[in-house]
C-alpha cells in the first residue's frame, strides 16, 4: 500500500500530479480542498463554517479536517492500493493525527513527495486558475495571505517528514512529463 503525501504550496501542481499518479498506480485521492468545496457547496454546517475559514485564506480547525478525512479514508475499504493526501495534512499536529488515525488501521504514509516552486511563479499560476475557474480565493490578496500560512504554518512539515525519513523534494518548475517523471522514481522505488 503506497499511501502518498503530496506536498507544496497553492499552485505548485498537486492536483495536476495527484491526477497524474492516480491514473499510472490506482490510488485513491483525498483532496481536501475538493471536499471542503463540496461541503460548502451543498451548504452542510462544516462547509458553512469552513467558508468562514476558507475565505479569509485561513486553514481550517484540526479537529474538523481528521473527522473528515478519516470518514474519506475509510470509504476507500481496507485493501486499497494506497491513497494521495492532497492538502493534508497542513501542520505538525495534523501530520501526527494522519500517522495516527493510519497506525490504528495498520497503514502508514510511505513518501512525503514536495513540488517545490517559486513564489512568483505560484503567483501567476493562481491567479490564472482564478480566472479560469472562477474560484473565489484565487485573488492576489487571498493568495499572498495562503502563501504566509503556508510558508509559517505548513512549510515546517518538510523538516517533520524528513524527521520520518519519508520526505522527497521534487523541483516542481519545469515541464510537466519531467516533474511526473522524477515523482514516478520515487513512487516505483516505495
Amino acid at each position: 500500500m503506497k499511501n502518498i503525501v503530496i506536498f507544496g504550496a497553492p499552485g505548485s501542481g498537486k492536483g495536476t500530479q495527484s491526477d497524474l499518479l492516480i491514473k499510472e498506480y490506482g490510488l485513491g485521492h483525498i483532496s481536501t480542498g475538493d471536499v471542503l468545496r463540496q461541503e460548502i457547496k451543498k451548504e452542510t454546517e462544516l462547509g458553512k463554517t469552513a467558508k468562514q475559514y476558507i475565505d479569509k485564506g485561513q486553514l481550517i480547525p484540526d479537529s474538523l479536517m481528521i473527522d473528515i478525512l478519516a470518514k474519506v479514508y475509510d470509504s476507500f475499504g481496507t485493501s486499497h492500493k494506497g491513497v494521495i493526501f492532497d492538502g493534508f495534512p497542513r501542520t505538525i499536529p495534523q501530520a501526527e493525527a494522519l500517522k495516527k488515525m493510519l497506525e490504528e488501521r495498520g497503514h502508514r504514509v510511505a513518501a512525503m513527495l514536495e513540488l517545490d516552486v517559486p513564489e512568483d511563479e505560484l503567483m501567476t499560476r493562481l491567479i490564472k486558475r482564478g480566472k479560469e475557474s472562477g474560484r473565489s480565493d484565487d485573488n492576489e490578496d487571498t493568495i499572498k495571505k495562503r502563501l504566509d500560512v503556508y510558508h509559517n504554518q505548513t512549510a515546517p512539515l518538510i523538516t517533520w517528514y524528513a524527521n520520518e525519513g519519508i520526505h522527497h523534494h521534487i523541483n516542481g518548475l519545469g515541464e510537466l512529463a519531467r516533474i511526473f517523471g522524477d515523482i514516478k522514481q520515487i513512487v516505483d522505488s516505495l
